[in-house]
């Protein structure tokens, strides 16, 4: 969708003036990811109108494949409005146009299936299931096994007001449970389905898929790599451990290379591992999420052990919460690494705030040697 950010606090009502940006949860994490370095592409509708225009523009200017987007003359591109007070504290209005939207027609008919399964991530959200029937049927021709399925990531991004029934909680989860990697905020598995009782939980509803990751807000995430979890409190047993690539998750180096849900072998059950957040100067919450999600699959298709996908997640939202739009870009690569590889007590140390991202290399050293 087109984004429009307030140039100022206030109710919608009396905000006089807006700057337009780009929004949505798939193109977000596309242009994340294609900005520390991966390729990627994006596969969407959007209207024969400027708004259309803007999105391929901006969204192909960070690098990402536009190429099968395609341009729908019938119907117009999504926008949406927001407010800009409070968003620290997530506690802002939001105003969606995009009911009849071109997004909302995409059908499994007239998307390139081959150009969607060519990745070896394929990352879908919830949100997109919730626009259309069509959607919804594409979400789930697109989570069910098939030969040529690529690793399937899926953000559960529960949006009670965009649905229409009383259905959404239940799609939700049948297509979590469809996935290899699934992303659900421990309030959100609450809010959706009435789970209680924190990860080990969640995991109890949500056996299939390889990779839960539980994001526990300030507290940070949980990521249990198993087919049947175990509860992890913070501080337990010292440092977590380093998860394995495991067959059928990658190759040699960890680079996914699964085919579908009905061919992963299951490995023997392992601890889950926690890795609490960094302390921020949060500047807006919009977007951290998809940014989380893309710090963690970058560090996926790197092969890195759990423990880092889950640095880098928290790494790439920092990124995000420090800057006032949906999109930012990610820490270096170098150093992202650098920070990921802190030990616990130097990691709990870290404190990020706007333009942290720009540090050099010198600065970041003499950071460190002054911190006691």
């Amino acid at each position: 969708m087109v984004t429009f950010l307030p140039t100022r606090p206030g109710r919608l009502a009396d905000v006089p003036s807006f700057d337009r940006g780009i929004g949505g949860a798939e193109s977000n994490v596309a242009c994340v990811l294609a900005a520390a370095g991966h390729t990627t592409r994006w596969i969407s509708r959007v209207g024969a109108d400027g708004f259309g225009d803007h999105l391929v523009e901006a969204i192909g200017g960070y690098g990402v494949d536009v190429s099968h987007v395609r341009r729908d003359p019938a119907r117009p591109t999504g926008i949406y409005f927001r407010t800009a007070g409070d968003r620290s504290t997530d506690a802002h209005e939001v105003a969606y146009y995009r009911a009849g939207s071109a997004a909302s027609a995409m059908t499994a008919a007239d998307l390139d299936l081959e150009a969607v399964r060519a990745g070896r991530i394929l990352h879908l959200s919830g949100i997109t299931a919730a626009l259309s029937a069509d959607c919804l049927a594409l979400m789930r021709e697109l989570t069910a096994p098939h030969p040529d399925r690529p690793l399937i990531s899926f953000d559960v991004n529960h949006r009670p007001g965009l649905w229409r029934d009383a259905h959404g909680p239940e799609v939700l989860l049948e297509l979590a449970r469809g996935a290899d990697i699934v992303f659900v905020g421990e309030d959100e598995a609450e809010q959706a389905w009435g789970i209680t009782g924190g990860p080990s939980s969640i995991r109890e509803a949500l056996p299939e898929p390889d990779i839960l990751v539980v994001k526990q807000g300030a507290r940070g995430a949980v990521a249990l790599p198993v087919h049947r979890g175990q509860s992890c409190r913070w501080g337990d047993g010292g440092p977590p451990a380093r998860a394995k690539p495991r067959v059928g998750e990658g190759g040699r180096d960890g680079t996914p290379q699964a085919p579908g849900r009905a061919t992963h072998p299951r490995p023997a059950p392992v601890q889950g591992t926690c890795e609490p957040a960094l302390k921020v100067d949060v500047v807006a919450t919009t977007g951290a999420g998809d940014a989380f999600a893309a710090g963690f699959l970058s560090a996926t298709l790197r092969g890195l052990p759990v423990r880092d996908r889950l640095r880098h997640g928290h790494l790439t939202a920092a990124a995000t919460l420090t800057t006032p739009g949906d999109l930012a870009p990610p820490p270096p690569r170098t150093l992202a690494d650098r920070l990921a590889a802190l030990d616990d007590t130097a990691w709990g140390r870290l404190r990020l705030g706007p333009g942290w991202t720009q540090a050099d290399e010198d600065e970041w050293a003499e950071k460190e040697a002054r911190t006691p």
